[in-house]
């Protein structure tokens, strides 16, 4: 992580204030989390609708703090602590990760796309692992203030970061990609999560591909390219290196079979046909997140033959096609970190091809930010419910109930059951329960619908 004096620091953002009385002192660290600034390390307060990070800067420094930051129109800046005065607080942050960046002698892998950027990133860390030392984005640290804590907690004995690029509106991968200067940029696709902000597949497309902006010299594109949009975008830009993964056989990768499995997935690829990699991760999606993963490890020098290991030693992030022991021998997948229309229809064939289960339910959630047309999504993604495969649909919330006006014409409406209270849904879903179901639970963060998982879930 970063370690710098005072005086360092004020020679990398400008400082409005004098600070010779502190100017040997070190920091080591930075955090935003005025309890968690300990050690020495910079506390980085910033003003929210709720509360001031800056009511807690004294307390900070008393429990350990090396320093603090402090936006200059906030009034009253403590004068017998080292508090550095700076026109921004985020700026200043953004701007201090920057330069360490350009210290550091680091491989960087940037991800973005539509769904599948953590599990991508997950699985490429687990790739990389064999051969380096590596960092990869931790939880949702993926945005303009998550991704320069990122940057800046890495240790100097770092080969590779492997750092998550999230967005919600145009601009934003642009800056995150100048600030990582990624030696490889991966686009796992182009889905419809943020119409709401940006209007059409096209405009994401563009604004996903802003991540070359920040590419090195010589750098590496990595794209899915079964994406048309992703195809006519790139062959107008210039002297840009690219490789492909995807199901058709135009790609650089592609897998020639693919073998659903209680636990995960078996597959083989054209890259090494020899080989027969197992994935402990549910759903032939994640098989073409692995194949991204794939490319971007074989462009860092680990051979096809190693990674085998590699994947079949991949954790995944929390509540991402994670399974949990259910009440009455149920088996749950929560899927619940998040959800499009892409997501959530893999997320259905995968409860209909998973061998080994009698009964399968599937309980769906609002997902969020899809605009105008959300209603028509949340339809489209009921009417794709096989009733042959599938034995109750469960929903929640207000768009839920599009989904299950989908699939009843499948299901019929004596298994399709909608909800807006959690606590009913589970009283309900428990009542059909007749032992060793299969459970998928999936929605966009923001429902929680973590918390039927949880209710499920045996003791």
């Amino acid at each position: 992580m970063i370690r710098k004096t005072i005086e360092q620091l004020s020679n990398i953002i400008k400082v409005e204030n004098d600070l010779t009385p502190f100017k040997d002192r070190v920091i080591e660290g930075v955090t935003i989390d005025s309890r968690k600034a300990v050690n020495g390390q910079l506390f980085v307060p910033f003003k929210g609708e709720n509360t001031d990070g800056h009511f807690y800067v004294r307390q900070a420094i008393e429990q350990g703090a090396g320093a603090a930051l402090w936006q200059k129109d906030v009034p009253n800046p403590p004068q017998d602590v080292p508090v550095l005065i700076v026109e921004d607080t985020l700026a200043a942050l953004q701007q201090l990760a920057k330069a360490y960046r350009e210290e550091l002698s680091i491989k960087v892998v940037g991800i973005t796309g539509s769904n599948g950027k953590t599990t991508t990133k997950d699985m490429l860390a687990s790739l990389l692992s064999l051969k380096y030392k590596v960092q990869k984005t931790e939880g949702n640290y993926n945005n303009h203030l998550g991704l320069p804590l990122t940057i800046l907690s890495l240790s100097t004995d770092t080969e590779v970061a492997v750092l998550e690029m999230g967005m919600s509106g145009k601009g934003e991968i642009d800056f995150l990609t100048k600030l990582a200067s990624p030696d490889v940029a991966v686009i796992t696709n182009i889905g419809e999560a943020h119409l709401q902000d940006l209007g059409s597949r096209e405009a994401i497309a563009d604004a996903k591909l802003e991540i070359v902006n920040g590419l090195s010299e010589n750098g590496r594109l990595i794209y899915h390219g079964d994406e048309e949009l992703l195809i006519e975008r790139i062959e107008e830009m210039d002297e840009i290196q690219t490789k492909t993964f995807g199901t058709a056989e135009s790609n650089d990768i592609y897998a020639l079979e693919v073998e659903t499995l209680p636990n995960g997935s078996r597959f083989t690829v054209n890259m090494a046909p020899h080989i027969k990699y197992f994935l402990p991760v549910l759903g032939r999606h994640n098989v073409m997140n692995a194949m991204a993963a794939m490319l971007a490890a074989h462009e860092m020098g680990v051979s096809f033959h190693e990674m085998q290991e590699g994947l079949q030693t991949v954790e995944l992030t929390k509540m991402r096609m994670e399974w949990v022991e259910g009440i009455k021998g149920t088996k749950l997948i929560n899927d619940t970190y998040n959800a499009s229309p892409t997501s959530m229809k893999a997320a259905i064939k995968l409860a209909e091809q998973m061998p080994g289960f009698e009964r399968k339910i599937l309980v769906l959630g609002d997902m969020l930010e899809l605009g105008m047309d959300e209603e028509l999504f949340h339809y489209q993604v009921g009417q794709t419910v096989d009733g042959a495969c599938i034995d109750y649909l469960f929903t929640f919330g207000r768009l839920g109930q599009f989904i299950a006006g989908g699939a009843k014409s499948s299901l019929g409406e004596e298994r399709v059951f909608s909800f807006t209270d959690k606590k009913e849904l589970t009283e309900k879903l428990s009542s059909v329960l007749t032992g060793g179901e299969l459970i998928v639970v999936k929605a966009s963060r923001g429902i929680k619908l973590e918390e039927v998982v949880n209710a499920l879930a045996s003791k």
